[in-house]
């Protein structure tokens, strides 16, 4: 067996070594777009504390959440990092107690601008790298449960804490881009469907040139009829899963099916529920009962089958729509990936109005790292989550040297990691500033 060293001189003290040597890419595609300088330009307002300007503290809060720092006080590790600093070209880096201290003071002022800055950063990203004809609205709830006395975290619907105080956040992805469009930090209480008419609103107000088709996909949260109402008022497509109350159950033992494919029957039916204004088409998927069901399987039983409803506008076929929605269960993964690895539910202050700021800081974080995966990096990482990212790419050990008055980024040679900078590096030089 070959040994290691025996008589290594450990010294402490090194100042051109850092852990998150892949950051630089992100400096670099930020400043490509015109992020930072947006930032910097865009977002001001009076603050105590000067040592820092509102561009630097903003960027001291969304490196941490790519990175994987998921609370506060763990982003004391990059106040001892001058490479990373010189990297992401902040001066220095704040105290946990300075970047808590602005959340709560940035909140009234500077929450509307950095929603406004994302708004534009997002018209113009979404059609990158081809424009497109139609957008897709994925909307869903999640619920995010608090250890504390936060404000407005109320005690509501919450299948995995029960009783525990929660905040109950309100969602929109689009479903081809995975670009997150829309959302709302709501009290615990709040219904599923609250707020949608005004989130769907604010979907729709954020239209892209060429766009003809929007269509809204949705569970049976959203089953109602003035969100329907609402979506034929704008001449929108929507497939909604029906709440199947007792006169749709009726209906379906009683239905012609056929078996489109193998193990799937469908039919379908038109029907006015109480109070809707005009009958709608109803979808009917029917699946033989699983002989050992599972947990995860919470469509309505009856007889030997399982079955779902799907209420919709569009003229696809019963397998092409059921195929269709199924594909907004991507906004579960995504709500799944927000909640690991960006840590949506690590809530740092106490105070609402902060939190709130923290949130859409967040979601802008996940939008810029969605870009950068898009327009900047190879193929085999276009699905890849942000944890394989940072295994990938972003945690890379460096060291920073200056030779000939240069500095210089030193990496490990790694293969397939190597070829994925090369890649980057040169699809950010090509992006249009």
């Amino acid at each position: 067996m070959s040994r290691g060293p025996r008589a290594l001189a450990v010294a402490f003290g090194a100042s051109s070594l850092t852990h998150y040597g892949g950051v630089y890419l992100l400096h670099r595609f930020l400043t490509r777009i015109g992020f930072k300088q947006a930032v910097a330009m865009e977002l001001r307002f009076a603050q105590r504390n000067n040592r820092y300007s509102v561009g630097e503290m903003l960027l001291a809060l969304l490196y941490p959440m790519i990175l994987g720092l998921e609370r506060l006080e763990t982003t004391q590790l990059l106040r001892q990092n001058g490479v990373f600093q010189y990297l992401t070209g902040l001066p220095s880096y704040p105290e946990a107690t300075t970047l808590r201290r602005f959340l709560l003071r940035a909140a009234p002022t500077a929450l509307p601008k950095l929603r406004a800055l994302h708004d534009r950063f997002l018209r113009r990203m979404a059609v990158q790298p081809r424009p497109r004809t139609r957008l897709i609205f994925d909307i869903d709830s999640t619920v995010l449960v608090v250890y504390g006395h936060q404000e407005q975290a109320r005690i509501g619907y919450n299948p995995i804490k029960r009783g525990r105080p929660s905040y109950h956040p309100l969602l929109c992805f689009e479903g081809q881009t995975k670009d997150f469009w829309h959302g709302e930090l709501r009290p615990g209480d709040a219904h599923t469907a609250s707020g949608t008419l005004d989130l769907l609103a604010a979907c729709f107000a954020k239209n892209l040139a060429g766009v003809r088709v929007r269509i809204v996909r949705a569970d049976k949260g959203f089953f109602d009829h003035k969100l329907i109402e609402w979506l034929e008022g704008r001449r929108a497509r929507f497939v909604i899963v029906a709440r199947l109350t007792p006169p749709i159950k009726r209906k379906l033992a009683h239905l012609r099916y056929v078996s489109p494919s193998p193990g799937v029957e469908v039919a379908e039916f038109r029907y006015q529920p109480t109070r809707w204004p005009q009958p709608y088409r109803f979808v009917v998927i029917r699946r033989p009962q699983p002989e050992e069901p599972t947990s995860q399987l919470t469509l309505f039983k009856l007889g030997r089958y399982h079955y779902q409803v799907l209420v919709t506008n569009l003229p696809l076929r019963p397998l092409n729509l059921w195929r269709f929605y199924n594909d907004r269960a991507g906004v579960e993964l995504l709500i799944k990936q927000l909640k690991g690895d960006y840590a949506l539910g690590s809530i740092p202050t106490r105070y609402f109005f902060a939190n709130e700021t923290y949130f859409h800081l967040l979601l802008l974080a996940y939008n810029l790292v969605n870009w950068f995966k898009r327009l900047c990096l190879p193929p085999a990482f276009q699905n890849a989550t942000l944890q394989t990212l940072r295994q990938r790419i972003l945690l890379m050990p460096a060291q920073l040297r200056r030779t000939d008055n240069r500095p210089r980024l030193l990496l490990p040679a790694s293969g397939p990691r190597e070829a994925a900078w090369k890649y980057a590096l040169q699809h950010i030089q090509q992006l249009r500033p």
